[in-house]
């Protein structure tokens, strides 16, 4: 069976340029892939096609011999580029090309220094220093640069030197078929160098472990879940490779008066019946730590709610504040004097003043009535 032309194995025109070439490639290598198209022998068959065409068009002296002497400029007996045009990686070639475009040109031989991971410290704080923030020392141990090697692994005087097993790039490929997969150096760990000499007092691991008392500042309006990240206090990079990020978990703990809802504060507040009946003014109690003066209407029945603006809680990097509600809960009076009953009797006598009682049984009445 004789060989399709490439260009039209392509589907491109015979002036197409290499960004007209590599496109249609793409589109066709996607399309027919054997990882898509498995046990589908047709779709293999496009696949390599495109593959061989994409393989010598691509290349400027290869299809300069390919306009002139067509399929024969491959063949063995033409000598040229021997092997059907897959001299020099093949697919491999193609795909790996591919791959560092989309990787933004991973392997170039660079040195990879791992960085060191980041960190989570739980801190619990109480609602009066979420009120007014803080400023706390905490200690923590964490992988630090080794002072007697500078981080950089190698005992003194001595250098990393080059991996001969990747070049440099911390990377290996192994063919597999038509394709190369990419794995990390076993030789240097992905590292690129190879340490001959390391430092004794890190093992060749550039970071020790250290106790580190860090100053952290937290501000006010911080709330259960607020995060707060340290840039670069985290873990030490292997081999001078840069540090992690360390983040301050906070939580905010429970408190015996007030009930936060996100920037407002809710207390319940005891008022004793007559201050209910008949209004005053009380006093109630702030996340400041001091008292405030707040006027109870007469009449004020238990469970209702008053506003005290102002009096909650800042809001985080904003700049606003919170209010405080208060709710009020009216008392019934215990251990009442002989006097004192004597004195509630002849209220009581003196004429209804809870209309809202008597109202409900009426309603009771009612509705039995109408059953």
């Amino acid at each position: 069976m004789s060989k399709r032309d490439f260009y039209d194995v392509l589907g491109v025109s015979k002036d197409a340029d290499e960004k007209t070439l590599k496109a249609a490639y793409r589109k066709l290598a996607m399309a027919n892939h054997p990882d898509r198209n498995q046990g589908d022998a047709a779709a293999e068959e496009r696949f390599r096609e495109a593959s061989e065409a994409y393989e010598v068009l691509k290349d400027p002296q290869k299809r300069a011999a390919y306009d002139r002497m067509g399929h024969a400029a491959f063949e063995q007996s033409a000598g040229g580029f021997g092997g059907g045009g897959f001299g020099g990686g093949g697919f491999a070639d193609i795909f790996d090309q591919m791959f560092s475009e989309f990787s933004g040109g991973a392997g170039s031989g660079r040195q990879r220094n791992s960085g060191g991971n980041d960190l989570r410290y739980d801190m619990t704080v109480s609602l009066e220093d979420a009120f007014t923030g803080l400023q706390e020392d905490i200690s923590i141990t964490v992988p630090a640069s080794c002072d007697r090697c500078s981080g950089s692994g190698a005992a003194d005087g001595a250098k990393p030197s080059t991996c001969g097993t990747c070049g440099g790039s911390g990377r290996v490929r192994a063919q597999q078929g038509f394709f190369a997969v990419e794995r990390t150096c076993h030789a240097c760990q992905g590292m690129g160098q190879i340490i001959s000499d390391p430092c004794r007092n890190c093992g060749g691991e550039g970071r020790v472990q250290r106790n580190k008392t860090l100053s952290v500042s937290i501000p006010a309006g911080v709330d259960t879940g607020t995060r707060i990240r340290l840039s670069g206090k985290g873990e030490a990079g292997v081999r001078g490779g840069p540090a992690g990020d360390l983040y301050i978990f906070v939580t905010v703990s429970p408190h015996p008066i007030f009930t936060r809802d996100g920037n407002n504060l809710y207390t319940k507040i005891p008022v004793p019946m007559t201050v209910a009946a008949l209004g005053d003014k009380i006093e109630v109690p702030t996340i400041e730590g001091k008292l405030a003066r707040l006027s109870i209407e007469a009449g004020t029945q238990s469970g209702r709610q008053f506003r005290m603006r102002g009096k909650g809680m800042p809001a985080l990097r904003r700049g606003t504040v919170g209010d405080q509600i208060v709710e009020v809960q009216v008392e019934t009076p215990t251990n009442l004097s002989k006097k004192q009953k004597d004195l509630l009797q002849s209220f009581a006598e003196a004429g209804n003043a809870s209309p809202e009682s008597d109202s409900f049984i009426e309603r009771v009445k009612r509705i039995w009535a109408d059953n």
